[in-house]
């Protein structure tokens, strides 16, 4: 799966795209403005790095989206597994139960079925 990594600042903004769009660009500015404190200047600043990554489009001054929110967060999922645990989901899995302690009847069923569903074999 490809990477899909945003800074920091581009994470702001895309937030907002997400929310929002498709939306005008120059309501896009104002929201940053109302939102996270920015600047005309910052924000289309960092509009055009979002453009040249393909994440977003700003075609005739209307802002949407190019990727999805979800498809982000799966990609960042994946590279903290790869990068923070070798790869093993199990490792991750583990981590995470390290700090907290017990489950829901309903997060264990979920998690359960999550497992049934992407087990090899299932087809």
């Amino acid at each position: 799966m490809e990477e899909l990594s945003l800074c920091e600042s581009e994470k702001r903004l895309m937030e907002i795209i997400w929310q929002e769009a498709p939306l005008e660009s120059g309501r896009l500015v104002k929201l940053a403005a109302d939102k996270i404190d920015w600047n005309k200047s910052t924000t289309y600043t960092i509009l055009r790095k979002l453009i040249a990554k393909g994440f977003v489009k700003n075609e005739d001054t209307i802002v949407s989206v190019i990727i999805p929110k979800e498809k982000v967060l799966i990609s960042e999922s994946n590279q903290i597994v790869e990068e923070s645990f070798s790869g093993s989901l199990p490792e991750f899995v583990a981590a995470f139960f390290g700090s907290k302690k017990t489950l829901s009847d309903e997060e264990a069923d979920a998690l359960i079925r999550l497992i049934r569903e992407n087990m090899e074999g299932n087809g």
